[in-house]
């Protein structure tokens, strides 16, 4: 029998919905877990296992929440909870605590869920790491900047958890740790009470072990209805982007033969070619993000520079820096991108794209390369990333759909469609 902990969400959720299972036994299993895995991993930033036990009891002597009833959930420690301190990744906020939950904790709450705790972030969700290590083996990054978030799912310690991302701080962590990491369409879902970096770029996401997961964490915060499957097999556009040649080899051998497996289970799929325009889109993103983020963080970097680590401290100057007509520019270019990416959805539901280079590297003072996930950030669509395989060092490998700005559903049954067929890793 899978242990309790080890559950995806929508098995959990069907039995503590229906009260199979207590709320207080599913975050138990949790709280084992944890106790036993995070001296290694440092998956988070605050845990506090009375308080989850006092959540989960009350939700057993009260009436069903909602969809995520019981649900043990965790939050990426740039996002605000009035009952845990939230501290941004950074030295300046140690020890912050909030007036009140962020939007999407707040819905969640609502819907049932557990804070279980707040995951390790990097500084204010940039580059430079916090403690946290790849579960899969501790010598290696488990990616950033919701590294606290993609380990703790990866590693079983919760099923669900929030992140966000501005470049690639959802997907590639998630294909490093070898989970499910979804970015919705930008704006779909409420950034309020979530630290800012890039207003334009900024999206929030999560973690999940199952695609199907995905559909209940949009019934709780939109009240989306479950997506629905697809009537007909995906028409899916292979696009290997302009920095094809920088994927590993077992990459770029992973989508190949993931292009043809979706082929033989009976997806129409065929090459996407997309115009030159795109090979600058990457670069357009670092514009964007740089002279965004140069005034989003003005305050912690005029009034403690002291405590703004040097990755931080550099992006900020190279913002500064960026003249305000470079950043128009690299916005035009994006408009004019998504303008031409609707154009090419008109004869696909989804691409297929690599998530990440290869596996996670070696390390943890860098959190690996967004490089395949930049240009998705800034034409603000939906992706998903799935861990379909291992890399030569045994750690987990992804592939990445993306769909259709705005329609979040169509390519969430796209990556169920594919979660069931392509099978699924084993615990």
């Amino acid at each position: 029998m899978t242990a309790l902990n080890e559950l995806s969400l929508h098995e959990a959720a069907a039995l503590t919905v229906t009260r199979q299972v207590k709320a207080e036994e599913l975050v138990e299993a949790c709280i084992a877990r944890i106790e036993a895995r995070e001296p290694t991993v440092k998956a988070f930033e605050v845990f506090d296992p009375d308080h989850a036990r006092d959540q989960a009891k009350a939700l057993d002597a009260g009436p069903v929440r909602g969809p995520l009833h019981g649900i043990p959930l965790g939050v990426k420690d740039i996002i605000d909870t009035a009952d845990m301190a939230t501290g941004w990744g950074s030295p300046i906020y140690a020890g912050h605590r909030p007036v009140r939950d962020a939007a999407c904790v707040a819905l969640c709450r609502a819907a049932g869920a557990v804070i279980l705790g707040k995951t390790v972030t990097t500084e204010f969700a940039y580059f430079h790491p916090g403690k946290t290590v790849n579960p899969h083996n501790p010598a290696h990054t488990p990616g950033g900047s919701s590294m606290g978030s993609a380990a703790a799912v990866g590693d079983f310690m919760v099923p669900v958890a929030f992140g966000s991302q501005t470049a690639g701080s959802v997907i590639r962590p998630a294909a490093y740790c070898g989970t499910v990491g979804y970015k919705a369409s930008h704006g779909d879902f409420s950034l309020d009470g979530v630290c800012g970096l890039s207003s334009s770029l900024d999206t929030l996401g999560c973690f999940v072990r199952d695609p199907h997961d995905l559909a209940t964490m949009r019934a709780a915060l939109l009240g989306d209805p479950d997506a629905p499957a697809l009537s007909r097999p995906p028409r899916v556009g292979f696009y290997r982007t302009p920095h094809w040649d920088d994927a590993e080899p077992a990459t770029r051998a992973l989508l190949d033969a993931t292009a043809m497996l979706l082929s033989e289970r009976g997806a129409r799929v065929e090459d996407a070619t997309l115009g030159p325009a795109f090979d600058r889109l990457s670069e357009a993103q670092k514009t964007v993000m740089a002279f965004e983020t140069a005034r989003t963080r003005a305050h912690e970097y005029e009034a403690h520079r002291d405590q703004v680590s040097p990755p931080m401290a550099k992006l900020i100057e190279v913002g500064r820096a960026t003249a305000y007509g470079a950043y128009r520019e690299a916005r035009q270019l994006a408009a004019a991108g998504r303008r031409a990416l609707d154009e090419l959805f008109g004869r696909f539901d989804l691409l297929l794209a690599p998530s990440a280079p290869g596996e996670a590297p070696e390390g943890l003072d860098a959190t690996g390369d967004p490089l395949f996930n930049r240009m998705w950030t800034l034409l603000h669509v939906p992706c998903i990333t799935l861990p379909i395989g291992a890399g030569p060092n045994g750690l987990p490998l992804g592939i990445q759909l993306i769909g259709a700005k705005g329609e979040d559903g169509k390519l969430i049954a796209g990556a169920v469609w594919a979660w069931d067929r392509l099978g699924t890793p084993e615990p």
